[in-house]
């Protein structure tokens, strides 16, 4: 492959706390390639001129502190949004800006991270600009909305997919597609290989129970207080359960300790999800990428997951096309763990559930070695590496004349 020469600008926008820290391991793996690709040119005494990368884009704190330039923090302002639809005009300016930024200032290449409500736009502003698109952690059409695929073949050049199946699938289509892994597994704590849990000296009196409520304002509106209630029945039971709740960051922490239950007593954390649930003896989880972390720990869950009752029973039982909505049970093909989206009236159902795991340590063992097997395949490889391999090559491409 021919180095690519000279200066480059990568334009990177993400909209949530996963997608921050997704593209900023993008941003550092990227620097790391480029920086060997010039020891190696230095050592065979090649008179090449050295590639220097400059970040710029819309994101979060790990994007800044990465090395990019963000000229909006879009993270912060989407954990706080609880009704998407009073922030319509601000996302409305934003594309605008974007759309300004691109007009204005040369940009080699767009990376999007996920969220595609937000990133359709900015990828179609992109290519009007004649600017390459690399898609990051390909949309879930395959879930619901699969005639929004030829929209997306449209405003991207390459797709760097996070599910094995979504390789062959996007494929189908014509869009050019790579499998990189699951980014969510670069910077795993905990040794996958270890994590299945023994259950050895398990008492359920003495259970640990981890709550992972989410990182936006809606998830934690919708699940925090079931959470604390479904726990608060269950140590009516056994009086002396231990239980964590875990937030993304300080912001997070913060909403959850002003909205917890008067006399509901829990140890909150920051520190990352897997260490969390490596410690646990089970879970109770907002559906999302959060999931694949837990299973990585082998810690048995229950997924839940809240809507609009309206909306779901006019529009979205119709448009969900896949039978399970969790990512651990979609990758299974079958309920692996139990899940509950999205759930509207009594809590009852998963309060037995939780229970009746707690009840059985051998479920639990399980429980806990099938979820390691699960994801262990997903965890080998290294996403971002591969990623920004992906992302300087389109580079290359782009020297030798392939638009």
């Amino acid at each position: 492959m021919v180095e690519p020469e000279g200066k480059k600008r990568i334009f990177l926008s993400a909209c949530e706390a996963s997608g921050d820290a997704h593209c900023a391991n993008l941003i550092k793996a990227i620097k790391e390639t480029v920086s060997a690709m010039s020891s190696k040119s230095s050592a065979k005494g090649a008179g090449n001129q050295p590639l220097e990368i400059e970040f710029v884009g819309v994101g979060g704190k790990k994007m800044a502190s990465a090395g990019c330039d963000l000229i909006e923090d879009t993270v912060q302002r989407a954990a706080m949004i609880y009704n998407v639809f009073g922030h319509i005009g601000y996302y409305y300016k934003l594309i605008k800006r974007i759309k300004n930024y691109f007009k204005e200032n040369h940009v080699d290449l767009v990376v999007v991270c996920d969220s595609p409500a937000f990133h359709f736009h900015i990828a179609k502003a992109a290519r009007k600009a004649n600017v390459k698109v690399l898609w990051y952690v390909a949309p879930q059409l395959w879930a619901w909305a699969a005639w929004r695929v030829r929209k997306l073949k449209r405003r991207i050049t390459k797709l760097a997919c996070i599910l094995p199946f979504e390789k062959d699938w996007f494929g189908s289509y014509k869009i050019d597609t790579t499998f990189v892994g699951n980014p969510i597994f670069d910077d795993l704590s905990i040794d996958i290989n270890n994590s299945c849990k023994s259950y050895a000296e398990f008492d359920p009196r003495t259970a640990k129970i981890a709550l992972f409520p989410g990182s936006r304002k809606a998830e934690i509106k919708s699940l925090w207080r079931p959470m604390q209630k479904i726990v608060t029945r269950l140590r009516q039971r056994w009086p002396n359960l231990e239980v964590t709740a875990s937030a993304v960051d300080d912001t997070v922490l913060e909403e959850l300790k002003k909205s917890t239950m008067k006399g509901f007593k829990c140890t909150y954390t920051t520190e990352p999800v897997d260490i969390t649930s490596a410690k646990a003896d089970l879970a109770l989880v907002a559906s999302g990428s959060a999931t694949l972390q837990v299973a990585a720990a082998g810690c048995p869950m229950v997924i839940m997951y809240q809507s609009s009752k309206l909306l779901w029973h006019l529009f979205g039982q119709w448009l969900i096309k896949t039978r399970f909505l969790s990512l651990v049970n979609i990758l299974a093909r079958k309920e692996l763990v139990k899940e509950f989206m999205p759930y509207f009236t009594s809590l009852e159902p998963i309060f037995g559930k939780c229970s009746a795991l707690l009840n059985n340590k051998h479920r639990l063992i399980r429980l806990s070695r099938d979820l390691v097997t699960l994801v262990e395949p997903l965890a080998t490889g290294k996403a971002s590496q591969k990623t920004a391999q992906l992302a300087l090559g389109m580079f290359t491409a782009t020297a030798n004349g392939d638009q």
